[in-house]
């Protein structure tokens, strides 16, 4: 059955394989006031999947690829994260659920993390790691690429605080509770509820978090442990990679309600550019390729059969076409119902191929400044989105570590119906 399943992490990897049509629009004119904001603004990306490439693709090696060369397979490398302005990635390390079954999840974890490491090294001194967010400011501040680490999906933990302060003193600052698969102790969107959002042990993360100032990343969290966490959490949480549910209304994307408890909590949500969650056309036809690829799946026998057929099979049931410009109107929405100071950029790049136009890849960050730009933001307002409102939310996280001081606070209980 789990081979299946998917509406939750096996066809969430659908996205890796195959790219929306082009369409044709004529080149993003580049203004010198859009330029002059992006250059002067610390453009933060709150979700990149870069090192997922490594483990999903074989002829990738992370002892060989060089950061500092052009590397068109890729979304990311460091001449193009130069043409996009960007001052910041987050990068996200990510384990299957089976690996929590087999014991593996901590070592894998630790590994990417290693793995990024070795990677970032071999930047020519142009990439450095950030341990919070004052290193965030420091690197900027010397014209270099800084470099947080994130943990993509709670399982990675296996159910072990002392696990969580591993990472943490590994370098690690954001976690996402969940993935596509609901873990032991917290709900996801797009999985079967077990525990109505938040078990005890869930409660016991949020709570650690908050000590150790590590932010927490509700992004692929079912709206009860959102509501759960948003209850017990003293600090600001992210979502690092979602979007407006009234846009497109994909259970990954956020409600009108949620948007609001979440600029209540003064936490910022972070837009996804993956086309299948951007507009309503694009995630009819993403759910519709869901259902068919699920029968697609019952022809082969094996899994392995199954993938080598899946990506021609992608080509032939693309998704909907998308531009910078539906980007935009998630960021104008969130903008409008939770407040300015509450949504920035969470592109998911090297985590999926289904991008939009004008947005394919690292370099093209500016376009997005442009279009606010075109539509009537103020600079100030811009230069929220682009990075301030992440860099805030971060500082804030740290601010209540040392507030919650070296002991564990106490549990708040939540009621539930």
């Amino acid at each position: 059955m789990q081979k299946l399943k998917f509406t939750t992490g096996v066809f969430a990897a659908i996205g890796l394989l195959v790219s929306s049509p082009v369409i044709a629009v004529e080149p993003m004119k580049m203004s010198d006031e859009a330029l002059r904001i992006h250059r002067e603004s610390f453009v933060i990306d709150g979700h990149n999947n870069l090192i997922m490439k490594f483990s999903k693709q074989t002829n990738l090696s992370i002892d060989t690829v060089d950061l500092s060369q052009s590397l068109p397979t890729l979304h990311t490398d460091l001449p193009r994260l130069k043409q996009g302005g960007v001052g910041a990635e987050v990068f996200a390390t990510y384990v299957t659920s089976d690996s929590v079954k087999k014991g593996t999840a901590v070592k894998q974890t630790l590994e990417q993390i290693e793995q990024l490491g070795k990677l970032l090294g071999r930047s020519g001194g142009e990439i450095e790691f950030a341990l919070g967010s004052e290193d965030l400011e420091r690197i900027h501040n010397k014209g270099k690429f800084a470099a947080l680490v994130a943990v993509e999906g709670g399982n990675a933990i296996e159910s072990s605080l002392a696990v969580l302060k591993t990472y943490y003193q590994s370098g690690v600052r954001m976690m996402a509770l969940t993935h596509d698969d609901t873990t032991d102790w917290a709900d996801a969107a797009l999985d079967i509820s077990k525990h109505k959002g938040l078990a005890p042990f869930g409660e016991q993360v949020v709570v650690e978090m908050n000590r150790l100032g590590m932010a927490i990343d509700l992004s692929h969290c079912s709206a009860e442990t959102v509501s759960d966490v948003l209850a017990i959490t003293k600090a600001p949480v992210v979502f690092s990679h979602s979007g407006s549910h009234a846009v497109a209304p994909h259970p990954r994307n956020l409600t009108d309600d949620t948007l609001k408890a979440v600029a209540n909590n003064g936490g910022v949500v972070l837009v996804n550019f993956y086309a299948g969650f951007l507009s309503a056309d694009s995630v009819k036809a993403y759910n519709t390729r869901t259902k068919d690829a699920a029968l697609f799946r019952k022809q082969f026998k094996t899994d392995a059969e199954f993938q080598a057929a899946l990506g021609p099979w992608l080509k032939d049931h693309p998704l909907p076409a998308t531009s910078v410009k539906n980007v935009v109107d998630h960021i104008d929405h969130i903008a409008k119902v939770a407040g300015i100071d509450h949504v920035g950029l969470g592109s998911n790049f090297d985590g999926i191929a289904s991008v939009p136009t004008q947005v394919e890849d690292v370099s093209c960050f500016p376009h997005i400044t442009q279009e606010l730009l075109n539509r009537g933001y103020a600079e100030a307002d811009i230069k929220k989105v682009l990075g301030g409102n992440t860099l805030r939310v971060l500082k804030q996280v740290e601010g209540q570590a040392l507030q919650a001081g070296p002991q564990t606070a106490r549990l708040i209980p939540v009621s539930r119906p």
